[in-house]
């Protein structure tokens, strides 16, 4: 009687154990859509006339230094070296986003819906 209830409530941590971990995965896919499908609406922006200059030059440098093999604070001094990355990158994409006109981005996101 005692081991069938032990069973059955390691059944049950088990059964819970997997639905939170196929809950995270069904996330994490979700999030890469909606990282993926704001990769197009940035490159639409960035084509867009109506986007700011200075804008455009902040997401270039947002992309540049997300894909330049070195960083400005190297990566094996722990903890701030990957700082850097978590802190300089969205600044600067938050910065530009900040400065683009809603107008513009709310057709980049429809263009990219629509296609």
């Amino acid at each position: 009687m005692i081991f069938s209830l032990i069973n059955q409530e390691l059944l049950l941590q088990k059964i819970f154990l997997l639905s939170m971990l196929l809950y995270m995965f069904d996330r994490l896919k979700s999030l890469g859509r909606d990282l993926k499908q704001e990769v197009k609406v940035y490159q639409l922006v960035l084509k867009d006339s109506r986007t700011p200059k200075l804008a455009k030059l902040l997401l270039g440098l947002a992309v540049g230094y997300t894909l330049l093999p070195f960083d400005i604070i190297p990566d094996f001094i722990p903890v701030i070296g990957h700082l850097d990355d978590f802190i300089i990158v969205p600044s600067l994409v938050i910065v530009a986003l900040k400065m683009i006109p809603s107008e513009v981005l709310e057709d980049c996101r429809t263009r990219v819906k629509s296609s």
